[in-house]
C-alpha cells in the first residue's frame, strides 16, 4: 500500500511542480521517491497484507512483480534524463508515467476483478496519451489512435468477460470465485466458460498475443521512443502478472479446458513474432515484433500452470525488461539522430566500444544465449511446459529461439561493420552510460546466480 501511495504522490507533485515553481527539482525528486518505493517494496516481503476490504493483496507474488516494475521505471527515468530535463512537458510526462506505474502495481496485486479493471484502465489511458504525445508527428497521432481503438476494444472484451463470470459466481473476489469454481467443477454453465474465454481474449489484446497483436508494431514504431521503451517493459510485465494471477487463482481448476487454447495462442504468437522480425530493417520495428515473440514465451508460463509458473514468469519478465531498457538506450539515440534503420549502425562500435559490447550482451540475453539471465528465464518456462505435457509447444519455442538469434545478429553485425554512408554518430549521456553499466551487471549476475530471483517465488 505504501508503494502505491509513494508512486501516486510523485504524480501529484509533478502536476503541482509548475504551479509551485519547483520543476527543476522534479527529476531528482522522482528518482529519490522511486528508490524509496523500491525499499518499501522489500519491506512488504512475506507480509501478505490485504487492503481496501480485500480488493488489493500484497503477497510475495505482488511484491516481486512490483519490485521488477518499480526498478524498471527507475532505469527508465535514468535512461531518459536528456529527454525529460528541459522539456517543457517534463511535469506532464512524469505525472502520467507515475500514474501508469500506479495502475501497473494494482494489476500485480489485485484480489478483486473490479480492481483488475481499474488497474488496466489507469495504465491503458496513460499510455494512450503518451503514445500520441508528439502532436506534430503523424506517426505518433496514428499510434495513439490505433492504441486507443484496440485498447478500448480489448477492455470491452475484458469487462464483458468479468460480467459473465460474475453472472454465474455472484462474486468479484478472486478467492471466492475460486471456491465457486471448485465446488461446481463438473457443472459449470456455458456462461462461465464464455466469460473465461472473453477475459482471455481481452488480456491477449493487452499483451499483444497473436492474432490480437496487429496494433503493436505500428504503435511501438509510431509512439515516441521513450514511451515505446516503457510499453515494452513495465506495461508488458504488468499485463502478464495480472494474466497469471487471475488464471492461477480463479481458473486453475478448469485449466484443462482453457490451457490448450492458450497454448495455441502462444505457438501462433511465437511464430508470427519470429517470422516477421526476420523481415525488418528498422531497429524499432524489429524490437516490436521481437516483443510479440517474447509475449509468446511468457504465455507459456501461464499455459504450464504449475509450480514453475510464478518463478519462471518473474525471471523472464525481469531479464527481458532489464535487457530491453538497455537496448532502448541505443534506439532512443538513433531516433534523436533521425535514422532508426539497422544499416545506420555501421561503424557504431568503433566510436562506442562499451555501448556496443553491452548491447551485444543484452541482445544475446533476450535471444536466450547461456549463461545470461534470458537463458535461465527461457529454461524455466520450457521446464514448466514440459512438465505439463506440452512438449510440442516447447519444440516450437526452441525453434523460435533459434530464429531469434538470426534477427538479433542483424543488429550486432551491423554495429561491428565498417561505417557506411548511412552511418550516424551517436552520443550516450552519463545517465545512459550508467544504465548500460547497471543492466550489464544485472544480466550477468542473474545469469550466474538465477536463484537470487527464481527462489523468491
Amino acid at each position: 500500500m505504501n508503494i502505491l501511495i509513494a508512486i501516486t504522490a510523485v504524480g501529484v507533485l509533478a502536476m503541482l511542480s509548475e504551479i509551485l515553481n519547483f520543476r527543476k527539482y522534479l527529476y531528482p525528486l522522482t528518482l529519490l521517491v522511486l528508490l524509496v518505493a523500491l525499499a518499501l517494496t522489500g519491506m512488504e516481503w512475506s507480509g501478505g497484507v490485504r487492503y481496501f476490504n480485500d480488493m488489493l493483496y500484497m503477497d510475495n507474488f505482488a511484491v516481486v512483480f512490483s519490485g521488477i516494475m518499480v526498478f524498471t521505471t527507475l532505469l527508465w527515468f535514468m535512461m531518459n534524463e536528456g529527454f525529460l530535463i528541459g522539456n517543457p512537458r517534463q511535469a506532464d510526462f512524469t505525472a502520467i508515467i507515475s500514474f501508469a506505474l500506479g495502475g501497473a502495481l494494482v494489476m500485480a496485486g489485485f484480489s478483486n476483478l473490479i480492481m483488475l479493471f481499474l488497474g488496466v484502465e489507469i495504465l491503458s489511458i496513460s499510455m494512450y496519451v503518451l503514445a500520441a504525445s508528439n502532436k506534430l508527428e503523424p506517426r505518433s497521432n496514428e499510434a495513439g489512435f490505433k492504441y486507443f481503438l484496440m485498447g478500448a476494444f480489448a477492455s470491452g472484451f475484458l469487462l464483458f468477460g468479468i460480467a459473465l463470470v460474475y453472472g454465474f459466481t455472484a462474486q468479484f473476489n478472486l478467492s471466492e470465485i475460486a471456491k465457486v469454481v471448485a465446488e461446481n467443477k463438473g457443472q459449470l454453465p456455458p456462461i462461465f466458460y464464455g466469460g473465461v474465454l472473453m477475459i482471455m481474449v481481452g488480456l491477449a489484446f493487452k499483451v499483444a498475443a497473436a492474432p490480437f497483436h496487429f496494433w503493436a508494431p505500428d504503435v511501438y514504431e509510431g509512439a515516441p521512443t521513450p514511451f515505446t521503451a516503457f510499453m515494452s517493459t513495465v506495461v508488458k510485465t504488468a499485463a502478464f502478472a495480472a494474466f497469471l494471477r487471475l488464471f492461477s487463482v480463479c481458473f486453475s481448476e478448469v485449466s484443462s479446458w482453457w490451457s490448450p487454447a492458450l497454448a495455441a495462442l502462444a505457438a501462433l504468437t511465437l511464430l508470427a513474432g519470429s517470422i516477421m522480425a526476420l523481415r525488418q530493417t528498422s531497429v524499432k520495428r524489429l524490437l516490436a515484433w521481437s516483443g510479440v515473440a517474447n509475449a509468446g514465451y511468457m504465455l507459456m508460463a501461464i499455459v504450464a500452470m504449475n509450480e514453475y509458473s510464478n518463478s519462471a514468469l518473474a525471471m523472464y519478465a525481469a531479464a527481458y525488461s532489464i535487457a530491453s531498457i538497455g537496448v532502448f538506450t541505443l534506439v532512443s539515440n538513433m531516433t534523436n539522430a533521425g535514422n532508426e534503420q539497422i544499416s545506420s549502425l555501421h561503424g557504431f562500435s568503433s566510436n562506442n566500444r562499451f555501448p556496443a559490447l553491452v548491447i551485444t550482451v543484452l541482445l544475446f540475453s533476450i535471444a536466450g544465449i547461456p549463461p545470461l539471465a534470458g537463458f535461465f528465464g527461457k529454461y524455466s518456462i520450457f521446464a514448466g511446459v514440459l512438465q505439463s505435457g506440452y512438449g510440442w509447444l516447447a519444440v516450437i519455442a526452441v525453434l523460435s529461439s533459434i530464429v531469434s538469434v538470426f534477427y538479433y545478429l542483424k543488429v550486432i553485425v551491423a554495429m561491428y561493420q565498417p561505417a557506411g554512408r548511412e552511418a550516424v554518430q551517436l552520443q550516450f549521456s552519463p545517465g545512459q552510460s550508467l544504465v548500460l553499466g547497471l543492466v550489464l551487471v544485472l544480466i550477468v549476475l542473474l545469469g550466474i546466480a538465477p536463484s537470487l530471483l527464481i527462489e523468491l517465488l
